[in-house]
């Protein structure tokens, strides 16, 4: 008997904004569908660890979110976890439903994510995406931030001959002000353009329009990425992941189970990597989870086929790409240039459309995620496939901590036999 992990089952409904679906709503449109994936029953299930950020903040479910959301879609009695880790709330439960196979715990589990952001009071969930920072650090580097943002849109109307700069109209979260001054950091060291982060976003959107289930699926230029609305320099709203809803699912089994009832889309799990950030020093949060789960699969950078990485922004995007070693430090811009990230080149990245066009639920976006690269393995992603991959990679980050990510999960995955 082995002790490989195996998911035998992705489940994940269209991302977007639905004002009158709620939670559990949309917790039974996925749990049907990951059930329906490997053809089993609620009964099957052993355990579930559902993930989800806003919920309590929203509508003051706080406590029990995965027993309230599962029991009101016929699955209850089992253990059931809560997972609250922001943006890699869903990879975390993913984890941790591996670990317990790991542990000889259970046989079959769930990992589902559910999210919904939007709404029609902005405060409430710009005030939702503050909570996934250490609150009264972040407060003081966004006050420095926007004093210096504000100068330098003074020196600029100044140099063009203009009049004072207009405050900006529609706000944004404190994520992307982080974002900002990690591309401006990245540019003033190596040279990086606003032109190869646009490259970035286009990729994406373009990638979006072959996937029915993304949130946004309207192509775009790299010219329109650079020519819309600015919202924290360099970055664009293009360039940055919307508000909306969503779910995904998978379900996840032993070896023992996969023999014994034989399904023939599995897909093995390799390495499942949990980190934390640190407060001082250099953001390394990336680079130490990638060369655990390196180690861990006996793989590198080089053998992997495709990846889903973590871009709520496309600078995200191309400081992960050089943080697991897919191209080496300070060359992300050029490396996104040469279409080596696209579909067909060297390594894709974001085939889904990734955070920024795919959407960011951020309690589902890890699962979603998974959902992609288990379509990817099982050769069933219609005209976004990857043609011949049988290693995939999935990064997700979860929240700030001083510069960088304060959680970060690494899935590697290999097609099954």
């Amino acid at each position: 008997m082995g002790d490989g992990v195996y998911i035998i089952g992705v489940g994940m409904i269209k991302f977007g904004k639905y004002l009158h679906r709620g939670i559990k709503q949309l917790t039974g449109e996925v749990l049907d569908l990951v059930l329906k994936d490997c053809g089993l029953g609620r009964d099957d299930l052993q355990a579930a660890w559902f993930s989800n950020s806003a919920w309590g903040g929203y509508e003051f479910q706080h406590c029990i979110r995965g027993q309230v959301a599962l029991s009101a879609n016929g699955l209850q009695g089992l253990p059931i976890t809560n997972v609250e880790n922001a943006c890699a709330g869903a990879s975390t439960a993913l984890h941790s439903a591996w670990m317990s196979i790991r542990a000889g715990l259970y046989d079959c589990v769930l990992a589902i994510g559910v999210e919904k952001l939007h709404s029609e009071d902005r405060a409430k969930v710009m005030g939702g995406f503050l909570s996934g920072t250490d609150v009264e650090v972040t407060m003081e580097l966004i006050a420095r931030f926007q004093e210096e943002e504000k100068k330098r849109r003074e020196q600029q109307a100044k140099l063009h001959g203009e009049g004072p700069p207009r405050e900006k109209k529609g706000g944004h979260s404190a994520f992307m002000d982080l974002y900002a001054m990690g591309a401006r950091v990245h540019m003033e060291r190596y040279g990086t353009t606003m032109r190869q982060l646009a490259v970035i976003a286009a990729k994406a959107h373009n990638n979006s329009t072959l996937n029915p289930l993304a949130q946004y699926t309207f192509p775009m230029t790299v010219e329109e990425v650079m020519a819309d609305r600015e919202v924290a320099w360099p970055l664009t709203r293009s360039m940055c992941a919307p508000i909306g809803d969503g779910a995904a699912a998978a379900i996840v089994c032993s070896e023992n189970y996969l023999r014994k009832k034989r399904f023939p889309r599995a897909v093995e799990i390799r390495a499942s990597i949990l980190k934390s950030g640190t407060r001082e020093g250099d953001n390394d949060i990336c680079a130490r989870a990638a060369k655990a789960a390196y180690e861990t699969s006996g793989l590198g950078p080089g053998d992997i086929h495709v990846a889903e990485v973590h871009d709520a922004t496309s600078f995200g995007e191309l400081y992960q790409t050089e943080q697991m070693g897919f191209c080496p430090i300070g060359e992300g811009g050029a490396f996104v240039e040469s279409n080596a990230t696209a579909i067909g080149g060297k390594i894709p990245i974001n085939p889904s459309g990734g955070l920024i066009a795919r959407g960011h639920p951020v309690g589902a976006s890890g699962l979603a995620q998974i959902y992609e690269l288990v379509t990817q393995l099982r050769g069933e992603a219609g005209k976004r496939q990857v043609d011949g991959c049988t290693l995939a990679l999935a990064e997700n980050g979860g929240g700030f901590l001083g510069v960088g990510e304060a959680a970060m999960a690494i899935h590697v995955l290999e097609k099954g036999n």
